[in-house]
């Protein structure tokens, strides 16, 4: 952030001055991030709760819903191993399943005109 100083008068400059001192002080004032975070954490385990359930929408604890809660999460889950559906022909190492971003030996040969189904495995 910066300012251009030479635009502010000499009033403007003592009262940004100001400002900046109250700020640092604040600041000085206040405890590490880490021990705050350590004290919140604590203080709603020993209630029972988590950080995520009483700030990020997770459902209340309880002994029957906490396993329950978990694996209804579809944000990273894994959908397990699947078998590779692509192979490289000049690299018999380097396969793709068809799921996520195509490989760039993949990408590459496409662009050159070639068709997804030539690189197909045959089962």
């Amino acid at each position: 952030m910066a300012f251009d100083l030479n635009a502010f008068s000499p009033q403007q400059l003592d009262a940004l001055i100001t400002q900046a001192k109250q700020r640092k002080t604040t600041l000085k004032k206040r405890k590490p991030i880490a021990a705050v975070r350590k004290k919140l954490t604590d203080l709603a385990a020993a209630e029972g709760y988590s950080i995520a359930e009483l700030f990020g929408g997770g459902a209340p604890r309880s002994a029957a819903s906490a396993p329950a809660a978990r694996t209804s999460a579809t944000k990273g889950r894994k959908l397990g191993k699947v078998p590779p559906k692509y192979r490289n022909p000049a690299n018999k190492a380097e396969t793709w399943t068809g799921r996520g971003k195509q490989p760039l030996w993949l990408a590459g040969q496409i662009k050159k005109g070639r068709k997804i189904e030539e690189f197909l495995i045959e089962k």
